[in-house]
């Protein structure tokens, strides 16, 4: 090992580094490394804002990486990777450490008696690297086998083989890899580990795709919206929750009940809370504009703020698991999300959701068993179920209003978000979604 990595996510949900040679890792450790707070107001294109908290060249940070997290990059020989804890100089947690604020967030529900398994699946689509102009901003895919063909495991075997290999090799555990819809378009699932852990893991994993497709002569995109005339790239989050239960371990609060689908009353009333507040965790886990690209109905994108055991097109799908092994498997994926978003802080949000649910005992509507762009108007306002926000602008006033999120987030990170929301709004006001999806392709 010659380097270490620390690294973090901006609110634009790009991820930031300052690197160390491995001799200076104690150091770093001790003492942190300087970085300037300002990073949390860039927008994709390294534009900046302000906003009331955060902005400006003055003051700094320190960035100590967690040594409990430190992992051997296999696909850049002789690099590692550590996320980063940033603290302001005088040893306080820096307010828009989004890591810290999902901490905090289990340590929340452990006082409760719960906890949390989350996995993100994460979505992306394969380049030639040049294009066919040599300018390297195009998108040509790199397959182009049907969707969910074996053809596309065919034509880049080689390339998921090492893709594999690379991330066993940095101690991800794989669950399933597999084509996805679009053209060029893969996802890989990993197995489900604490909160903080997996959104960890989520930021390895995507740099260990990015590295082997480089490596390959590829161009690995994220963004949710690759092509605007095309399906884009989600990063569903799986989470469940589970209760203490002394010797005999921790049980599946998803499983196991009198409530809809086998879920416990508190199951439900997890998931009920999230369910409530999808319009304004939007801001926080659909936060771009090319996101509004991708969240259309029918797309299996998850438009509507509705769940149902199984269904594709609900925002919110219950996973049940086969017939014995839900006291396991049953949990919840949230659909409308995607990659553009901090992993950090929409699993902190979406624990406050759910945390809030817990505390009121809320309760789930109707299941929803069809696609709901499928029901006229009339039985959609019959069945409750509403459509997500439409847009950017439409999400970050939802955020702004939720006084859940508010309480649970700060003042710092509502006024911050909906900042560089309005930054990116303002930076491609007026841009086609042709262009839209050209500023964003190659940011995530």
């Amino acid at each position: 090992m010659v380097a270490v990595a620390l690294t973090w996510v901006d609110v634009s949900g790009i991820t930031r580094t300052k690197t160390v040679p491995v001799e200076r890792l104690e150091h770093a450790a001790t003492w942190g490394v300087g970085m300037s707070p300002v990073f949390d107001v860039f927008l994709l294109d390294d534009s900046i804002t302000s906003g009331k908290y955060i902005g400006g060249p003055s003051s700094d940070l320190r960035l100590h990486p967690d040594l409990s997290r430190l992992r051997p990059m296999a696909a850049l020989p002789g690099w590692a990777q550590a996320p980063a804890l940033r603290y302001a100089q005088d040893g306080t947690v820096h307010p828009l450490d989004a890591r810290a604020l999902l901490r905090r967030e289990t340590e929340r529900l452990a006082d409760g008696g719960w906890s949390v398994r989350a996995a993100f699946e994460i979505e992306w689509a394969v380049s030639l690297k040049d294009g066919p102009k040599g300018d390297g901003d195009a998108f040509v895919p790199a397959c182009r086998g049907p969707a969910y063909g074996m053809t596309r495991v065919t034509e880049l075997a080689g390339y998921l083989r090492d893709l594999l290999s690379a991330l066993k090799a940095t101690g991800v555990t794989v669950a399933q890899l597999h084509p996805e819809y679009a053209a060029g378009q893969y996802e890989v699932s990993v197995v489900a580990e604490d909160p903080v852990g997996a959104a960890d893991t989520a930021v390895l994993v995507r740099e260990t795709i990015r590295a082997v497709s480089m490596e390959h002569g590829l161009a690995a995109t994220f963004s949710p919206k690759v092509e605007a005339d095309s399906v884009g790239n989600g990063a569903h989050v799986h989470l469940s929750l589970w209760r203490r239960a002394g010797a005999s371990g921790p049980v599946n609060a998803m499983a196991g009940g009198d409530g809809p689908c086998g879920m416990t009353a508190a199951g439900e009333a997890f998931a009920a809370g999230i369910l409530r507040r999808l319009p304004a965790l939007l801001a926080i886990g659909a936060p771009s504009v090319a996101s509004y690209l991708r969240l259309v109905p029918s797309h299996w994108s998850g438009a509507f703020a509705c769940w149902g055991r199984e269904n594709r097109e609900a925002a919110l799908r219950f996973v049940t698991g086969a017939d014995g092994e839900q006291a396991d498997a049953a949990n919840l994926e949230v659909k409308c999300l995607d990659a553009a978003a901090n992993p950090y802080l929409v699993l902190a949000a979406s624990l406050a959701a759910g945390r809030d649910g817990l505390g009121t005992e809320l309760r789930l509507p109707e299941p929803i068993g069809v696609d709901p762009a499928g029901l006229s108007d009339e039985e959609r306002a019959a069945r409750g179920i509403g459509r997500l926000p439409e847009s950017l602008p439409e999400a970050v006033a939802a955020f702004e209003a939720d006084t859940v999120l508010r309480d649970a987030l700060g003042e710092a990170v509502i006024d911050t978000v909906a900042a560089v929301r309005r930054g990116e709004i303002a930076l491609l006001d007026g841009a086609t979604p042709e262009q839209v999806a050209a500023a964003t392709r190659w940011r995530h």
